[in-house]
C-alpha cells in the first residue's frame, strides 16, 4: 500500500509527465500546468485592478498614451502567438514595466522619462511582450505550485497592501496572484529569452535594434548609481546586467544595424511630462511629508505641482489630502471634486471625495463616491466607509455587510470595521 507522501508524490510525476508541451515562442518543451486558458482569465481579470494598485491610468496627454500603444501593437504583431495584447501608460513616477500572462502590458509614465528613443520604447513593449508570449508567468506559476506540492493557486488572499508610501497605504481585497505575477523576478533565462524575441520582434517591425542594446547600457548605469526609483520599480524584477548588454550587441550585429530610433520623434512626444517633471517631483516629495504627517509641507507642494499643471487631478488629490489632514473638509472635497473633473477613471478620487463626505454627514453623495471608489477597486476602506454610510442610514445589514468585508483586512479600516461589528453584535 501507498503512503500518502509516496502517492502525493506518484501522482505530482503523473502530473509532470503530462503537463509538457512546446512553448510558441522558443519552440522547446517546457512543464505548463497552466494552459492558455488560464493565461487569458488571469490577465483580464488582474489587469485593471494593478492598474488602479498603482496609480490609475496616465489621462493627462491622450496622444503619448496612443502613441505608446501603437509602438507597442507594431512590435507585439511580430510575436508569432496571437494574444489580446494591451497597452497601457500608468501616472507614476516610479520607472517600471511588467506584463501579465494573456499579453497584458504597462509602462509607467516614470520610465517614459527615462528613455531616449523610440527604439528603446520598442525594445521594453517588445520584451515585456515577448515574457507574456513566452509565458514567462506560467511557467513561474508551474514550479511554485510543484514546489508547494499542489496546483491549487485559484484562491486570492485579502488584505494585500499596495506597498506604497502614499494613498494612504490602501489595503486592496484580493489581488494576490496577480500582484506576485509582476513583482516576480524572473529567471535569467527568461530575461534572455524576452531580450533576444523582444528585440528580434522589434526589428522585424522595422525598429534599429541598437536601441535595445542603448536601453540596457542606461540600465546598467543606472543601476550602478542605485537610482532608488529603479531599484524599487523595473530592476526588482528585471535586474540589468552588462552580460544582457554584450547578448544585445551580439543580436544587433546579426540582426544588421538598421530601422527607425526615432530620437527626435521620441522626445516630441514625452516633450509634456518632461517639461512637468518639477511638477510631478513636487507631487511626489508632498506625498512623502503627507506620510510623515507634514501636512503644511504637503499642501505647500501640492500648490507648487499645481502652479505648473492644473490639468493634472494627482495634484489636486494631493492638495484634498493635506487639506483633509488638517480637517479643512469642505476645502478638501472641493480638491477631490477638481480631481475628478480631470480623471474619473481612478478609485481614489472617489474614495477620499467619498470619505470626506461621510465626516460631513453628507451620506446619500458619500454612497455614490464610496460604490464608484468600490467598483474600480475594492479596498478596507471603501467598504469600511461605505458601512458607515449604512449604518447612519438606518440600513443595517448592508452596513453589516460592508463591515465584513472590510474586516477581513489586517489594516486599521479592518479594525475599525471589527469594532462596528462588536458594537453592532454582528461580530
Amino acid at each position: 500500500m501507498y503512503s500518502l507522501g509516496r502517492l502525493t508524490l506518484s501522482i505530482l510525476l503523473l502530473s509532470l509527465l503530462a503537463a509538457c508541451a512546446v512553448n510558441p515562442v522558443t519552440g522547446e518543451r517546457e512543464l505548463s500546468l497552466f494552459g492558455e486558458d488560464w493565461e487569458l482569465a488571469t490577465g483580464e481579470q488582474y489587469y485593471a485592478p494593478l492598474r488602479q494598485m498603482q496609480g490609475g491610468d496616465f489621462v493627462l496627454d491622450e496622444d503619448l498614451v496612443r502613441y505608446v500603444q501603437e509602438v507597442g501593437q507594431r512590435v507585439a504583431s511580430e510575436a508569432p502567438r496571437d494574444l489580446p495584447y494591451e497597452f497601457a501608460v500608468i501616472n507614476d513616477s516610479i520607472p517600471n514595466a511588467w506584463a501579465l500572462p494573456g499579453g497584458k502590458i504597462s509602462i509607467n509614465r516614470g520610465l517614459l522619462t527615462e528613455m531616449n528613443s523610440e527604439a528603446e520604447l520598442a525594445a521594453v513593449l517588445g520584451h515585456e511582450a515577448a515574457h507574456a508570449a513566452a509565458r514567462h508567468s506560467a511557467q513561474q506559476q508551474s514550479r511554485s505550485a510543484l514546489v508547494q506540492g499542489a496546483v491549487i493557486i485559484g484562491g486570492v488572499a485579502v488584505g494585500v497592501a499596495t506597498e506604497r508610501e502614499d494613498y494612504a497605504m490602501v489595503a486592496v481585497l484580493g489581488g494576490m496572484l496577480g500582484a506576485q505575477l509582476i513583482s516576480q523576478r524572473y529567471s535569467r533565462d527568461a530575461e534572455r529569452e524576452a531580450d533576444y524575441f523582444g528585440t528580434r520582434w522589434m526589428h522585424a517591425a522595422g525598429y534599429n535594434p541598437e536601441g535595445a542594446v542603448s536601453l540596457q547600457q542606461s540600465f546598467v548605469r543606472l543601476s550602478e548609481g542605485r537610482n532608488p526609483g529603479f531599484v524599487q520599480g523595473l530592476f526588482a524584477s528585471h535586474p540589468p546586467s552588462q552580460e544582457r548588454v554584450e547578448n544585445n550587441r551580439r543580436l544587433a550585429d546579426e540582426l544588421g544595424r538598421e530601422g527607425i530610433v526615432g530620437d527626435d520623434r521620441y522626445q516630441q512626444r514625452i516633450a509634456r511630462i518632461k517639461r512637468l517633471e518639477p511638477a510631478y517631483e513636487a507631487h511626489d516629495e508632498g506625498r512623502r511629508a503627507l506620510a510623515q504627517g507634514d501636512f503644511d509641507t504637503a499642501l505647500a507642494k501640492a500648490e507648487e505641482a499645481l502652479a505648473l499643471e492644473d490639468g493634472e487631478a494627482l495634484f489636486h488629490a494631493l492638495k484634498g489630502d493635506a487639506l483633509a489632514s488638517k480637517d479643512r473638509l469642505a476645502e478638501a472635497e472641493t480638491a477631490y471634486s477638481q480631481a475628478l473633473a480631470r480623471d474619473q477613471g481612478w478609485f481614489y478620487h472617489h474614495l477620499r471625495r467619498g470619505m470626506v463626505r461621510e465626516r460631513q454627514r453628507d451620506y446619500a453623495n458619500a454612497r455614490g463616491d464610496l460604490q464608484a471608489s468600490i467598483e474600480r477597486l475594492p479596498t478596507a476602506q471603501g467598504h469600511y466607509y461605505l458601512g458607515n454610510v449604512e449604518r447612519a442610514s438606518g440600513n443595517r445589514q448592508a452596513a453589516i455587510q460592508n463591515y465584513r468585508i472590510a474586516g477581513q483586512s489586517d489594516d486599521e479600516a479592518g479594525q475599525r470595521a471589527r469594532r462596528a461589528l462588536a458594537d453592532m453584535g454582528a461580530g
